[in-house]
């Protein structure tokens, strides 16, 4: 389960011209939202990265407004893990639960989850925030994460299972999020 101590988000290339052109694109940014305002409301970490940003464009806008001075990392790897400027930033946070969102599910997200779960993470892959330019592209993707050892999760699931309580604190930023 995941835990405020031991969690951090994640943001793969949703990026450019490739990110309009993702299946159900609407969906993959809403919910992507909803986690970046989730993590800030409860101080949690969140990485993104963006795939050859000079060539294939900057993070989308409205990812951009909700991550304010987050810097992006920029890399050429299909796996994050095999960039050292992410896996640098990634180990000095020393949180071993990856939230993981992003595209294409089955290239870069699906390389990323393989080597962070080889490499002692645990992956919670939202399933809801996660994309292909193919439906069947982003299922055999779910499909091969999941069958490595991934957790599969939504971006509700994933908000109440930080939150843990309606008592909390943070619990109204929380349901006026996912509202």
């Amino acid at each position: 389960m995941l835990s405020r101590t031991a969690a951090v988000l994640i943001i793969i290339d949703i990026q450019g011209k490739l990110a309009q052109i993702m299946h159900n694109k609407e969906t993959l940014f809403q919910n992507n939202v909803r986690l970046i305002r989730g993590f800030k409301a409860l101080s949690l970490p969140i990485l993104h990265t963006e795939q050859i940003p000079e060539k294939l464009g900057r993070t989308i806008d409205p990812l951009l407004q909700e991550l304010g001075n987050e810097i992006p990392i920029a890399k050429e790897t299909f796996s994050c893990w095999s960039d050292m400027g992410f896996r640098d930033r990634l180990e000095s946070l020393t949180r071993r639960h990856v939230v993981l969102t992003g595209i294409e599910c089955h290239i870069c997200v699906y390389q990323t989850a393989l080597d962070l779960m080889q490499n002692g993470y645990t992956v919670h892959l939202v399933a809801d925030a996660v994309s292909s330019r193919t439906p069947d592209n982003r299922a055999i993707g779910i499909d091969a994460i999941q069958s490595a050892g991934a957790q599969i999760t939504s971006t509700e699931m994933v908000l109440f299972e930080l939150l843990r309580t309606a008592g909390d604190p943070k619990a109204k930023d929380i349901f006026q999020i996912v509202k």
